[in-house]
């Protein structure tokens, strides 16, 4: 299914039946998308082992909308939903291809470099709990099933707070929105998977550099040092300011350092 930049992702042919999506057919990713395995040898050798490299792929329910779609969905997911009413077995025989499609790009990643691979529902904030039930979580089992023991795991589900259904999904990692409370999170998973998030990125695009310095903080004493990555709960916002990255970044080195201190002082 290709497609074009006008200026964002659309499908140079868009996909208005059934029969369209039954046709997709699977290819090699090492074949057709060598350039991704290339781009991560080269960012390997350029960090000579300073940092990790993370791979990463649309879950099959994101991926499935954008095909019925055209391009990103918008919030009602109005021809996604139809589909799903009208021909369940059509929807469901797609996202079975996807999660095969998604499980050898991943792993494609893996042996090209990547040291950790993370899957994004970008559109799981949107779903219903029977939705997400029926249409996402199954997939993200079937693609972490496949992974497992090749590469560590991450699962972003945008803005989800199905959080036992999150860590039922088999992946080793939850990325968690700001929708959830990093302590309640650590309570309802108990310690069978890392916790990863959750600054809110409207905070890091308008506010100001103390507000950035106390939520980084805040974050990583939730996260209670233990199996937590500190990050968004979402992905950069086009207009935040560099300077506020910048801060976040260095916020969190002093709190780690900070922390540090404390823990030898405390031996």
């Amino acid at each position: 299914a290709e497609f074009v930049f006008r200026p964002g992702p659309m499908l140079k042919t868009p996909l208005t039946h059934g029969k369209d999506l039954e046709n997709l057919s699977p290819f090699d990713p090492a074949e057709k998308l060598a350039f991704v395995g290339r781009t991560i040898e080269l960012i390997r050798g350029a960090l000579e082992g300073e940092l990790p490299v993370l791979g990463f792929a649309g879950a099959p329910f994101t991926l499935a909308a954008f095909l019925i779609e055209g391009r990103s969905p918008d919030s009602s997911l109005a021809s996604v939903r139809a589909v799903m009413r009208d021909d369940p077995r059509t929807f469901h025989n797609l996202l079975n291809k996807l999660a095969e499609m998604t499980v050898d790009y991943l792993d494609y990643q893996a042996a090209s470099g990547a040291d950790a691979v993370q899957l994004f529902d970008s559109l799981a904030d949107r779903l219903t709990p029977e939705e997400y039930e029926t249409f996402a979580h199954p997939y993200h089992q079937i693609v972490f099933s496949r992974l497992r023991g090749r590469v560590p795991t991450i699962l972003f589900a945008k803005e989800c707070p199905r959080l036992e259904r999150m860590a039922a999904s088999g992946a080793d990692v939850l990325s968690i929105g700001s929708c959830v409370d990093l302590v309640d999170a650590r309570r309802r998973v108990g310690d069978q998977v890392a916790l990863q998030g959750n600054i809110d990125n409207r905070l890091l695009e308008t506010g100001s550099l103390q507000d950035i310095e106390s939520a980084v903080q805040d974050c990583v004493h939730a996260g209670a040092q233990c199996g937590h990555i500190l990050n968004l709960n979402h992905g950069l916002l086009k207009d935040t300011p560099f300077e506020n990255v910048c801060c976040l970044i260095e916020a969190a080195k002093r709190t780690a350092v900070e922390l540090t201190s404390t823990a030898m002082e405390n031996r």
